[in-house]
């Protein structure tokens, strides 16, 4: 099944705990099981340029639990491309790890502190020119690009604040891209200390742009993939709620800060909020059974 962006719903939530600010939910996240997401929409673009400039394979970087590597894998398959993934850490046994492998992708894991320095492990790769590299978590210009089509698959010029949540910044960068100027786009880090954040957005926009940057430091909980059992608790009580599954690394994250935001007085009265539900769910497979009620 190829991706399908007709299956991209949106989802109104109305208005959460008495608050009189409306917020919505854009279900990226329904398109494919796998290629979730922001994923395809970061990858499109990059996919689209390695069978036009004629590559065979496609190969890209992330941790043990990537929603870019396996997305990439079945992407990279159904393009009819061979894909390698240069894994973060020693661990090559993960769900994530064998479902992309199981899409045919070539997993190879790295040392942490060798898989910092990218640029040394292309060079060294054998037949590295016959191979297209995509960077981590889809960033750079191509992943802004691709990101920036999220908000043309329905009309979303109604909403005045779009939060979705950050690793790269290519989502967000993409977002600012194509919102209008009465719209505010919103980055919720889910990274501890991501004090590069900014730049790393600002790297993929017009100078023009970088006034829209707009990041929240907050909502971490702790750091990259960190699930104590408050976030835990929360996405329990979010899915019965809402009906909408989340992840322990990104959407979780971004769903709390939003209902923490608004109890918290952030968002002016006449404010519509707009949540991008990036898809990705598997981080959730590092947890035990049963920790979740989805």
């Amino acid at each position: 099944m190829f991706p399908d962006i007709n299956h991209i719903a949106l989802d109104r939530l109305g208005k959460i705990n008495g608050s009189t600010i409306p917020v919505s939910v854009l279900r990226t996240d329904l398109i494919h099981p796998v290629i979730s997401g922001n994923k395809w929409f970061k990858l499109r673009f990059y996919l689209d340029e390695a069978v036009k400039q004629g590559y065979k394979t496609i190969g890209s970087f992330g941790g043990a639990y990537s929603n870019h590597i396996v997305a990439l894998a079945a992407a990279a398959r159904m393009n009819g491309l061979s894909s390698i993934g240069i894994i973060r850490g020693e661990a090559d046994d993960s769900p994530t790890l064998q479902e992309a492998r199981e899409w045919g992708m070539k997993t190879i894991p790295v040392s942490r502190q060798s898989f910092k320095v990218r640029e040394e492990i292309i060079s060294a790769f054998p037949n590295t020119n016959e191979i297209y590299w995509v960077d981590e978590g889809g960033y750079g210009i191509l992943g802004a690009k691709g990101a920036s089509t999220i908000l043309s698959v329905m009309d979303c010029s109604g909403f005045t604040h779009i939060l979705c949540a950050c690793g790269t910044g290519t989502m967000a960068a993409g977002l600012i891209m194509s919102a209008a100027e009465h719209q505010n786009i919103i980055g919720i880090s889910v990274l501890k200390n991501n004090l590069s954040l900014e730049e790393s957005i600002a790297g993929l926009l017009p100078v023009a742009l970088h006034k829209k940057i707009k990041s929240l430091h907050d909502y971490h909980f702790g750091g990259y993939a960190k699930h104590p059992k408050q976030l835990i608790a929360y996405m329990n009580d979010f899915h019965q709620r809402t009906h909408i599954p989340s992840d322990i690394v990104y959407t979780s994250k971004l769903f709390y800060a939003a209902e923490d935001l608004i109890q918290k007085g952030y968002f002016e009265e006449n404010a519509n909020v707009l949540l991008i539900h990036s898809g990705g769910l598997q981080g959730n497979r590092s947890l035990s059974k049963n920790t979740l009620c989805f």
